[in-house]
């Protein structure tokens, strides 16, 4: 008889078997056992959740012909069939490659005959979040209005891929991740079924590296026994099997750190990588580990929310005690930019030694921030408890020193970069009235500079050329006028215009209180410059 996986083998059968998933047990069995069955249900949630199982059983539930509690028996007649995959009232189909139009059609066709054996027809579409756009449409009608023998039940891990109009139609449970301890007591469990002689601390890592699958935990199970079959699975057994580090190493490898021991830093990632462990899962192991530590300093139940052993939680509080609080998150913030940039990088042990290199030398790290300082603070004060070459009074000494010569330097550069920005052109030369001309034809570049109420207040303007080669603002308005005509604001535009032109400029502006003195002004914007023989190109400079 050929081998059956474990995940496939203790696949639960009915509602009892399905663990982690209790509030939707509740509900699904109550409306069998009311009959208030729905005619479309989504299944939605991470992958090894128990979606497609539930599904099965709902089915099976629906369809039995004598169910216990809401629950299906798995004896009679409909049960059996659905067990072996041989029923005409149940279609399983898969949306990652049955995903076109005509697929859908077959399905909206069916619907039409009512089943011959038992109460419903149910339709179990997985991945359905893979299905096109046009499948989505033609299942659209169908779902919201079957007959009453048909049921939809739709699974999938990406629920923001379902149209909206689809997600309306459906009864909605979300599948959570299952718990450690809950894995834990069904691996528990399946080994004594089994025959299989395992430590708890293996399980226990084997339930936490699932991260909230049961399938996973399963699989990985699975493999593990396959190693080291007959043999009694150690937590040792568990770390070759998988590629994991041990958690002593990461207490060793925080202590290289404290020290700046770069080379035994280098030389355990070495010894690490000979015994083939896996680079991505220790860099979030050690997030993990760090994450304890942080639990530890800053919360009064955090042994009740660290799950390790009583050894180990005694190695993580010598370690607490040694590391401040914003230290941890700093380790923290560096390996978790880490792990995003290795998990697709082709030379992850340079990442990883880069990594470590800054967690020793912060220093070397470009921001100079009061959290770089702080870090540095605390390493100099590691030294000093070992060396107790100077006292933490002459260490405060030193960095307020170091404090205050980065901020005469800062402000020196800020003065110097001030003094630059407020430097203005010396020894320009005055524009002509060729150049007033050309300008004229930008002036809403000229205007664009402006800020505030200057610039909406020029908008009332028109440039013309006044004596001794000045650019005279011509105004209608009173207000704009006298708003324009200061010191500051004429100051201002004249800075705008010697930038543009590179050349010296003086404004002055004219209020127009008649149609007489309205001709005597010429729109410098409505000259034809190419006609009178102006070609000045003007340059604006940022």
């Amino acid at each position: 008889m050929p081998y059956t996986a474990l995940y496939r083998k203790f696949r639960p059968k009915d509602f009892e078997e399905v663990k982690g998933q209790e509030p939707i047990v509740t509900a699904l069995r109550n409306q069998v056992r009311t009959g208030r069955i729905g005619h479309a249900y989504l299944f939605t949630g991470t992958r090894g959740t128990g979606k497609t199982t539930m599904a099965k059983i709902m089915a099976k539930a629906v369809n039995c012909e004598q169910p216990r509690d809401g629950s299906p028996c798995n004896t009679c007649a409909s049960c059996r069939a659905i067990l072996t995959g041989n029923s005409m009232n149940v279609v399983e189909l898969d949306a990652a490659s049955n995903n076109s139009v005509e697929d859908i059609r077959r399905i909206v066709e069916e619907v039409r005959y009512s089943p011959t054996q038992g109460k419903f027809r149910v339709y179990i579409i997985d991945e359905v979040h893979m299905l096109s756009i046009g499948a989505f449409n033609a299942l659209l009608k169908t779902l919201e209005e079957p007959p009453s023998y048909v049921m939809f039940i739709l699974a999938t891990t990406e629920v923001h891929k379902i149209p909206v109009t689809i997600l309306s139609r459906c009864q909605r449970f979300d599948f959570r991740r299952i718990t450690v301890n809950t894995i834990f007591a069904r691996l528990k469990e399946l080994s004594e079924r089994e025959g299989v002689e395992a430590e708890d601390r293996a399980l226990q890592y084997v339930a936490k590296a699932a991260d909230g699958s049961m399938r996973d935990a399963l699989s990985l199970y699975d493999q593990c026994i396959a190693f080291y079959f007959g043999q009694k699975l150690s937590y040792d057994m568990v770390l070759d099997v998988l590629g994991a580090v041990d958690t002593d190493i990461f207490y060793h490898l925080l202590e290289y750190v404290l020290q700046q021991d770069i080379t035994r830093i280098v030389e355990l990632l070495e010894h690490m990588i000979i015994m083939g462990r896996d680079l991505s899962q220790f860099v979030v192991d050690f997030i993990w580990y760090l994450r304890n530590l942080l639990l530890l300093q800053t919360s009064d139940q955090a042994e009740e929310l660290i799950d390790v052993s009583t050894e180990q939680r005694n190695a993580l509080k010598e370690m607490a005690k040694r590391l401040s609080v914003e230290t941890v998150i700093h380790y923290i913030r560096i390996l978790s930019e880490l792990s995003g940039q290795i998990k697709y990088a082709t030379q992850k042990r340079v990442l990883i030694e880069i990594a470590f290199v800054k967690l020793c030398r912060p220093q070397m790290e470009s921001s100079h921030g009061l959290e770089n300082i702080e870090e540095r603070l605390h390493v100099l004060e590691e030294r000093l408890e070992q060396s107790a070459m100077i006292s933490k009074e002459q260490l405060q000494g030193l960095l307020e020193k170091k404090l205050s010569s980065m901020e005469t330097k800062v402000l020196t550069e800020n003065e110097n970069i001030t003094a630059n920005r407020e430097l203005s052109p010396v020894c320009l030369e005055p524009a002509v009235p060729e150049e007033l001309a050309a300008l004229a034809g930008q002036w809403s570049a000229v205007i664009g500079r402006l800020k505030g109420g200057l610039k909406s207040m020029l908008l009332n303007a028109r440039p013309s050329v006044g004596n001794d080669h000045q650019l005279l603002l011509v105004f209608h308005d009173k207000t704009a006028e006298g708003f324009v005509n200061t010191q500051e604001h004429l100051k201002e535009i004249e800075t705008v215009i010697e930038t543009i032109l590179k050349k010296k400029v003086q404004v002055s502006t004219k209020l127009i209180t008649s149609a007489l003195e309205e001709g005597e002004f010429l729109d410098l914007r409505q000259l034809d410059l190419k006609r009178l023989g102006v070609h000045a190109e003007i340059e604006y400079i940022d």
